[in-house]
């Protein structure tokens, strides 16, 4: 084996020293995996969904097995952005690693006074969830209409000092609609894939397993999804792209860095295992140093389709 490749990637500007991030919503503000391994291990960690207030979330059940995966509705639980910033951020400062807030807002004016606050608190990276229902239109996500999602990255970047990630939900025709419509506003990176909606019944009290009746899917059976809408999103803008979706081993990252992405998140594989993040890491050094590769950023679009 050749000499040990540079781990270091850069994300819309943000250089981080490996390019494994932990998901939004599967490693709430690390405090639980701090206990496990020093945090700075990580590249970055995208924080639990933040909202303008408080949220109690959906009742439960909220969660629910599936074979190769989970459904979850847990319906944004969070402190608020507030609370984040005061008890929250300052204990990921002390780590070595880029914070990635994630914001969810029911208006576009809401994102925009996340955006604001979290900006002056310093944090990395603003990560613009549009998987949310607008409330002025009816409760349609902004994720998907491009008019919508447009909107709301135009002002997410002009309420910002810091890079500006929208978040693509894959509940969509074409995927690259939404890309291009969010690249045109303005976006400095695009993360994806969100869960994909799915739903299990109990055949015995015929009811729906999730309080809420749906979830989203999310674990190793969406990766072959996340694979190839990060190959179909790098071909249609020229953004930088945080790839996830079922990523629990250093081939699987390797698949969505190879489709584009220039950073890749690990999610729900952390709740089997905590080190799941570390591991995928290290076998990603590994699959670069095989190909000889001097930086794991090489492998970042090398694809070649039939």
């Amino acid at each position: 084996m050749s000499n040990t490749p540079s781990m270091a990637v850069e994300l819309a500007g943000v250089a981080l020293k490996n390019p494994i991030v932990v998901a939004s919503g599967t490693f709430g503000f690390g405090r639980e995996y701090g206990q496990f391994y020093d945090l700075s291990q990580l590249g970055g960690i995208c924080v639990k969904g933040l909202t303008a207030a408080p949220r109690e979330g959906n009742p439960p059940p909220r969660i629910a097995e599936t074979p190769m995966g989970i459904l979850n509705s847990v319906g944004l639980q969070n402190p608020g952005v507030d609370a984040f910033i005061a008890h929250d951020l300052p204990f990921l400062r002390q780590y070595d690693l880029k914070v990635i807030a994630n914001i969810s807002g029911n208006t576009p004016e809401e994102y925009g006074q996340m955006c604001e606050k979290l900006s002056a608190a310093g944090v990395d990276m603003i990560e613009v969830n549009i998987s949310c229902p607008n409330v002025k239109a009816g409760g349609l996500a902004y994720g998907t209409k491009p008019e919508l999602a447009a909107e709301v990255t135009e002002v997410a970047k002009r309420h910002a000092t810091v890079p500006v990630m929208v978040k693509l939900s894959p509940n969509v025709t074409d995927v690259t609609e939404i890309a291009r419509a969010v690249a045109d506003a303005g976006a400095d990176a695009l993360s994806l894939i969100n869960t994909l909606r799915g739903m299990r019944i109990d055949v015995n009290t015929r009811r729906p397993i999730l309080k809420m009746n749906t979830g989203g899917l999310s674990g190793p059976a969406v990766l072959p999804v996340a694979v190839r809408m990060v190959w179909e999103v790098a071909n249609a803008v020229s953004l930088p792209i945080l790839g996830m979706g079922g990523v629990s081993t250093g081939e699987d990252a390797a698949q969505l860095m190879l489709a584009g992405a220039s950073a890749v998140a690990v999610g729900t594989a952390c709740f089997a295992d905590p080190f799941t993040p570390l591991k995928v890491r290290d076998g990603l050094c590994e699959i670069a140093a095989s190909q000889g590769l001097e930086r794991v950023s090489q492998l970042t679009g090398g694809v070649r389709p039939w």
